[in-house]
């Protein structure tokens, strides 16, 4: 993943961050309310804006240094940004509660994310 495409991502992202938190918050409470989710809801949107600052850094680090480390962190941000978040959200519109298995997984790359990250680090600097 090129450090363009890793700054456009977190530029996406941030603007859906703030998009999603902000209808959460107006169009989405009664909902939310209803299935006593807002909190889950709201841990999502931390989540995927802490990320999307991730991605931001891993772009810059990326224009200035070469590290195979910094595209695979950008993969593992991108992806549990989807589940992570993803199903939060998703369990938190539907109650589906079985989605709340999947969460995890997104959790588990946002881990990798930060162990590559470092890797590319300590490998660059």
């Amino acid at each position: 993943m090129s450090a363009k495409t890793v700054l456009i991502l977190a530029g996406i992202f941030g603007m859906l961050s703030v998009a999603i938190g902000a209808f959460g918050a107006h169009a989405l409470e009664s909902t939310l309310t209803a299935n006593n989710r807002l909190d889950t809801f709201e841990t999502g949107v931390k989540y995927q804006f802490y990320h999307t600052l991730a991605l931001l850094v891993l772009g810059f680090l990326m224009i200035n240094y070469q590290s195979n480390y910094f595209g695979y962190a950008a993969i593992c941000f991108v992806a549990g940004i989807f589940i992570f978040s993803g199903s939060l959200y998703t369990l938190s519109l539907t109650n589906v509660t079985w989605l709340g298995a999947i969460t995890p997984i997104g959790g588990l790359g946002f881990i990798m994310g930060w162990l590559f990250l470092v890797l590319g680090v300590k490998n660059s600097l």
